[in-house]
């Protein structure tokens, strides 16, 4: 070490140079005394240089002082305006900055304020909506989004897979639902385990077998593929294993605070039990459970299944869980509802019984198209973007609201029974997730609203004219077509 190389002289003298000079010691105005660090401070290592802290006289004003007068205004040949930012400001048209260079929070409305930095410009890029806000945004609204992009990657055992989570602690707002998304590489297992909140799910990519047992000792598998839904009560322990191709699925839990690494797991169950105990239980002697597990597995690799559920399935007395409390439903058959700019599936109780409180809808959303303008009326939404990209806005009462950007992976979530839209700004389809704490499927279509109520009372409160009033429609949209190209406003559909 450097230090072992030093004459003692050499010792000697770091150790006069680096005693600490005394404090000094000041009387407050109450008579308290006040300690001023001392100005002579310890050296630093060998090659070091400079003072860590300056002189006292460097506080407070000197005319000697220099003052900058190098500007800090961006000049336009430095930067570039994304598309529609220079657009009428009450078009609130969505802005575009992934192709631009050196982008700036500039609107027509605001003049030309430049951004000198430091700055995250890929994050400006991709969240032009808080960089840039559209007029209309208003007031205090709780952040609606997060990115799973940004939350810890837990990794299983030996490369078996990973799993990442939003909670109320990424999103203090997401105050009743929580996600995960996780992935198992081929034939890996999330090990056997049971939660205290319900559990939901839906397979994004892969496909994998389920294997359950309820209170009643009937016993439940099944094989899932992309599109698919599972769901667990709370307490009942059951086990997930990838097939040969792997699996990600999307998992959703009706509690806000809900942690991925709270999970009561076989694993630990056998650990924290005296292995007397485990015999007595198990009528065995000790030496059984020589190899149980040392830790947790959480997430670990197996042995590919049996090409037959029957041949995975262990049926008791008790016989297989009836359909109709069957953990799974086969989404991907379902056929969506097609209207027009996209279509829809929507799952709650109705059809799936088990899930007694989650009701979900999947959304395809067109290019230029939008969910229309909505609320939920006994619901926060818990959302996912799932592909392509969107903005949202989100309008709380009485008079403020705040816009987000959407890309494939993000978080969102909206406290009932705020208002809100989601409108695809990319040129690919939109496709997500909203999923309701409800026994059915709802939300209030403003567009509809204004279509059942007297035409009279529209007016009045609007000022719209009888063109606009009979196109507003009495069925409601779910979704309304647009023209890709998002510059241009004037739609002329009919109502419906």
């Amino acid at each position: 070490m450097w230090y072992q190389t030093l004459t003692a002289a050499a010792l000697l003298a770091s150790e006069v140079f680096a005693a600490p000079a005394p404090a000094v010691i000041h009387k407050r105005q109450d008579g308290t005394d006040a300690v001023v660090a001392p100005t002579k401070l310890p050296t630093g290592p060998p090659g070091s240089s400079g003072s860590l802290r300056g002189s006292e006289s460097l506080a407070g004003y000197r005319s000697s002082y220099p003052s900058s007068v190098k500007s800090t205004e961006s000049s336009p040949d430095d930067y570039e305006l994304g598309t529609n930012q220079d657009a009428d400001p009450d078009l609130g048209l969505p802005i575009d900055l992934s192709n631009t260079r050196n982008p700036q929070p500039i609107t027509p409305q605001d003049g030309d304020p430049t951004d000198p930095g430091p700055r995250n410009r890929m994050l400006e890029k991709q969240n032009p909506s808080l960089y840039v806000p559209p007029s209309t945004d208003s007031g205090d609204a709780p952040n609606a989004k997060w990115p799973l992009g940004l939350s810890h990657n837990r990794h299983g055992l030996d490369g078996s897979g990973y799993a990442r989570q939003q909670n109320n602690e990424q999103l203090p707002v997401a105050s009743a639902m929580a996600g995960v998304d996780m992935r198992l590489e081929p034939n890996a297992y999330r090990e056997l385990h049971w939660h205290k909140a319900n559990e939901w799910s839906l397979i994004l990519n892969g496909s994998v077998r389920l294997n359950a047992v309820n209170e009643a000792g009937e016993t439940f598998v099944d094989d899932l593929q992309a599109g698919d839904v599972w769901f667990f009560p709370a307490g009942v322990p059951h086990s997930i294993q990838a097939s040969d191709a792997g699996v990600e699925f999307l998992l959703v839990f009706d509690d806000g605070s809900f942690s991925e690494d709270e999970t009561f797991l076989v694993s630990e169950l056998f650990e924290r039990n005296p292995k007397s105990v485990l015999a007595k239980n198990f009528r065995v002697d000790t030496s059984a459970f020589d190899k149980i597990p040392d830790g947790e597995l959480y997430i670990f690799n197996g042995t590919p299944y049996p090409n037959s559920t029957s041949a995975s399935n262990v049926t008791g007395p008790a016989g297989v869980i009836p359909r109709q409390g069957t953990y799974s439903y086969h989404l991907s058959q379902q056929e969506p509802f097609e209207v027009p700019g996209g279509s829809v599936k929507i799952l709650d109780p109705a059809t799936f019984p088990v899930a007694s409180n989650f009701a979900a809808a999947l959304f395809t959303v067109k290019p230029g198209a939008m969910r229309e303008l909505h609320w939920h009326t006994t619901s926060d939404e818990w959302n996912y973007i799932i592909s392509g990209q969107g903005r949202l806005t989100v309008y709380v009462a009485p008079e403020a609201s705040r816009t987000f950007d959407f890309r494939a992976g993000d978080v969102g979530y909206v406290p009932v029974p705020d208002a809100h839209y989601l409108e695809n700004t990319g040129n690919e389809d939109l496709v997500y997730i909203e999923i309701l704490q409800a026994p059915v499927y709802n939300d209030i279509s403003v567009a509809q609203w204004l279509g059942l109520t007297p035409k009279q009372v529209v007016k009045d409160h609007l000022g719209f004219s009888e063109d606009t009033l009979d196109r507003l429609p009495q069925v409601k949209p779910f979704i309304l077509p647009g023209d890709p190209d998002l510059s241009k406003t004037n739609f002329t559909g009919t109502g419906l």
